[in-house]
């Protein structure tokens, strides 16, 4: 019976986890194509060429009965849900080829860009919230100015700065994306920096926490050393927090990916997004999103599990 009771909870969070993601899939995919339809302009312009073709009206009005334009804007989003539904993202209006393919030909790009990123930002806070606590009071303020500084930094701004000091002024680093690890360094910086400063606020005031609990004390009491004590219980207590948010932080290194990938010149799909925005290309800008909102779900259920892992106390519950 217990392991009957214990099947029947596991299959209810299952079912609900799922239901959530296709409620959020569905609100992401229903805000996307009607905040697009507010740009101005016209998509059918779009498929022609774009606002500079100087199409005929007659050939507009024949794009917008072949695509649906011309029926109401309900019809054309219960049209493009039932695509979705069936796994069809459409074709691109301004590249002219179905825009699944296109997409995931960007995608590897943009998260190698923000694995690393996610990577390089637990690495830096890390390091700065244990170099904080164990300084003295001039490496908490210290650690504590940085970390307010690197997460108020803009990525537009943060990409500048690189790039004029390594690009231009010491000439190590290409100020333009290009194939290589060293093409990858300014817009994994550009896109660490920020979240590292907001991670390490995190981690370091879970480690003083942390410092301070009853089992630090009988870890000390059993004689471990101070060593075994921080990286042992006290860094894998410390880090929960920072964890549950990974998978927020995740979805904003994609989103922050847009800014980086433009200003870097680097193919991805932060940067196809964008271009599908401006000549208002509905089904590319509607798939982009939709990936950066399946990404968001599966790294906040890996972040689950990697809690589950840490976290002795939520595997038992």
């Amino acid at each position: 019976m217990a392991e009957v009771g214990r099947g029947s909870r596991v299959a209810r969070v299952v079912l609900s986890r799922l239901g959530g993601a296709a409620f959020v899939l569905w609100m992401v995919a229903t805000l996307t194509f009607f905040a697009v339809r507010l740009i101005p302009g016209d998509p059918a312009e779009a498929i022609l060429g774009g606002p500079g073709s100087q199409t005929s009206p007659e050939a507009l009005a024949a794009v917008r009965a072949e695509y649906g334009l011309d029926q109401p804007v309900f019809v054309q989003y219960l049209a493009q849900l039932g695509r979705l539904v069936t796994g069809d993202l459409g074709r691109s209006y301004a590249l002219n080829q179905d825009v699944a393919p296109l997409l995931a030909g960007q995608l590897g790009g943009t998260l190698l860009l923000a694995v690393l990123a996610l990577s390089l930002a637990w690495l830096l806070a890390l390091g700065l919230a244990t170099w904080s606590t164990r300084g003295g009071r001039v490496a908490w303020y210290v650690g504590s100015g940085l970390e307010i500084v690197a997460a108020a930094l803009p990525h537009f701004w943060l990409a500048t700065a690189l790039i004029v000091l390594f690009s231009v002024w010491l000439g190590w680093l290409p100020p333009i994306s290009s194939a290589g690890a060293a093409g990858l360094v300014l817009p994994v910086l550009t896109l660490a920096v920020p979240l590292a400063g907001f991670l390490g606020q995190i981690m370091r005031e879970s480690l003083l926490t942390a410092l301070e609990s009853p089992f630090v004390l009988s870890a000390r009491a059993r004689g471990e050393s101070e060593r075994g004590v921080r990286w042992v219980h006290v860094i894998r207590h410390a880090s929960l927090p920072a964890i549950s948010l990974s998978g927020w932080a995740f979805g904003s290194l994609l989103s922050g990916a847009v800014v980086v990938e433009t200003i870097f010149a680097r193919p991805g799909l932060g940067r196809t997004l964008l271009n599908a925005v401006t000549v208002r290309d509905v089904p590319v800008v509607v798939g982009a999103v939709l990936i950066v909102a399946v990404g968001y779900i599966l790294m906040t259920l890996l972040t689950d599990l990697a809690q589950r892992i840490v976290d002795p106390r939520l595997r038992a519950r």
